[in-house]
């Protein structure tokens, strides 16, 4: 006889009233709890991560924020909604006085249950999902992703952001001084191989723009990867291929905020940088694509760094950083189908 097991969603224990006092009393604490309508929300670990920064939400604590959804300055989207549902708390009951009594908020939904397992890894089920998947994964949640069985082979699937400097900033400076020294010696040349003629000289002097050059290459390289590679909907009827997109990128959308994902990881960057290396090394002078190569390493390491930052730091109110983290996690929750340069800059 075979059985069959249904996976069913643990049922949720009903919600807990809260007297107005008792927000006010935790709030005064230092909890960053809210309210829409009736429903209570504790934000105290997405502060830091609010696009419009930690002071805004902190300023208001213990209020409605049902007209801030709304705008100005922007209407949040319907993602946003639904990832403030993920810090539910419950009910708060309204205030003895009629005046005061405060509006219901929206009716509370039956928990659906998630198209995927998340006590499994997810790697293997996604591609089951169909024609589910493009909808589903631009549904971020705040919680942590496991791609992979083997505990080996997921530890190598991500990394701690600081990681990626201790590995590759000594690869920078050592090449970076190994090209200048090459150049150096005054015997580099341009299309030797094909005349010497009219092959052109290369000297030490040309190291910082043809470094330059390279990060501007490596922005390039990104912005076509991210824009049609990264972005691109796999076919619903494909298993493989929705699978290898959740492993590119998909998975970063899904879960934004986790923190061991925002960085590419030592191991995997490394056959990707090998590639590159190595085709530089085929098209260009050793000392050439080694400068150009290290500039783009450079750029890679800086993109990296800077798109952790746009996901967990909190940069002062009308600076430059500020408009850019806005418009980055804007990326994430309202446009997440376009790529951009460097999936960051804001538009004109």
């Amino acid at each position: 006889v075979r059985s069959s097991c249904v996976l069913r969603p643990a049922m949720a224990p009903p919600p807990r009233a809260y007297s107005p006092a008792e927000v006010r009393q935790r709030c005064a604490q230092g909890a960053c709890l809210v309210l829409r309508g009736r429903r209570l929300y504790d934000l105290g670990g997405f502060v830091r991560l609010h696009p419009g920064g930690e002071q805004l939400l902190r300023e208001r604590a213990g209020s409605d924020v049902s007209a801030a959804l709304e705008g100005p300055p922007h209407r949040h989207s319907r993602n946003a909604r639904r990832w403030l549902e993920q810090y539910y708390l419950g009910e708060v009951r309204p205030e003895p006085a009629p005046e005061r009594q405060v509006p219901p908020g929206p009716r509370p939904r039956r928990a659906v249950p998630d198209l995927v397992d998340w006590h499994k890894p997810l790697l293997w089920q996604v591609g089951r999902l169909g024609e589910k998947y493009d909808e589903w994964v631009h549904q971020p949640v705040d919680r942590p992703i496991r791609l992979f069985h083997s505990d080996f082979i997921e530890s190598l699937s991500k990394t701690a952001w600081y990681i990626v400097l201790m590995v590759w900033i000594p690869v920078v400076l050592y090449l970076s001084w190994f090209c200048y020294a090459s150049l150096a010696q005054g015997t580099t040349r341009l299309f030797s191989s094909f005349t010497t003629e009219y092959s052109i000289p290369v000297h030490k002097y040309f190291f910082p723009f043809i470094f330059v050059l390279g990060m501007f290459l490596w922005s390039l390289v990104e912005y076509l990867i991210h824009r049609f590679l990264f972005h691109m909907k796999p076919p619903a009827s494909n298993y493989y291929l929705i699978t290898l997109h959740f492993l590119l990128h998909g998975q970063h959308h899904k879960s934004p905020f986790d923190s061991s994902r925002l960085v590419f990881p030592p191991v995997p960057a490394s056959l990707v940088i090998g590639f590159f290396y190595v085709l530089l090394r085929l098209l260009l002078p050793e000392a050439v694509g080694m400068s150009m190569f290290v500039g783009g390493l450079f750029g890679y390491v800086v993109y990296d760094m800077t798109h952790y930052y746009l996901h967990y730091g909190s940069p002062k109110k009308g600076t430059y950083l500020y408009g850019l983290k806005a418009y980055h996690v804007k990326h994430h929750f309202e446009h997440q189908k376009s790529g951009t340069l460097w999936d960051a800059f804001p538009p004109s």
